[in-house]
């Protein structure tokens, strides 16, 4: 017997607290029986589950996929304000992946779309300690102290932020780019963490997730993993040793 949402996630239905939001909201039915609990154990070989009405494949054709995420795209499933999807960028991918984790809608650069909820979890684990790069175009230019304050920590309202690695890439125009390395995902963590120090980001970009780059994919670009890729990712995440 697994948990419910578990289940939901591995068969590629969306990441593991969508399925719990999805459960709460009286959208799952389990042996045509609506089911509000996450944590409601079900036997997948004998349960039969659906999902607004549709039932849940429960072995889905894996699909990993890196992407150039252009700016003025959102990153969930659903908008009500009705703003364009990443998903909206897949033509020809006929399986249903969504984002691993989030990047504002301002924001640009490198995002994973997949329909493995185990790699996804791992992935967003804060315990996994995944690394993510970005570069930022920041208002001025830091000092070399205000720089080692973020490499050693901030203290911002959701708590003291871990270690990060934090280099001087450029200026231009009177302002800097910087190249930030974190290994947390709190929400809009790099332009707080910009925004603390007195230099506000005017321009914000992913170039790496774990080993990955985004090298030549341009905005709106994407491709599938290749193998070794795939396999790099896993160890990173701890899925594989």
């Amino acid at each position: 017997m697994e948990r419910l949402h578990k289940v939901m996630a591995r068969a590629g239905v969306a990441s593991r607290r969508r399925c719990e939001e999805l459960i709460a909201a009286g959208l799952v039915k389990v042996n045509d029986r609506v089911v509000t609990e996450p944590g409601t154990k079900v036997d997948p070989a004998v349960d039969r589950i659906r999902v607004g009405g549709e039932a849940l494949n429960l072995s889905p054709v894996r699909q990993y996929i890196m992407m150039y995420k252009p700016r003025g795209y959102i990153t969930t499933m659903s908008d009500e304000k009705g703003r364009r999807k990443v998903t909206d960028l897949l033509k020809d991918n006929t399986s249903r992946v969504y984002p691993v984790g989030r990047l504002d809608y301002d924001s640009e650069g490198l995002l994973l779309l997949t329909n493995d909820g185990d790699l996804t979890y791992a992935l967003t684990h804060p315990g996994r300690q995944v690394p993510k790069t970005y570069q930022a175009r920041v208002a001025g230019v830091p000092d070399p102290v205000k720089l080692k304050q973020m490499e050693k920590g901030l203290p911002l309202e959701d708590g003291l932020t871990a270690p990060a690695r934090v280099q001087l890439r450029g200026e231009r125009e009177g302002n800097a780019l910087l190249e930030i390395t974190i290994h947390e995902g709190r929400k809009h963590q790099v332009k707080r963490m910009c925004e603390y120090i007195g230099h506000p980001v005017m321009r914000l970009k992913r170039i790496k997730f774990g080993d990955l780059r985004i090298d030549d994919l341009k905005p709106g670009q994407y491709r599938h993993l290749t193998g070794d890729e795939l396999k790099t990712l896993k160890e990173k995440s701890g899925l594989e040793k």
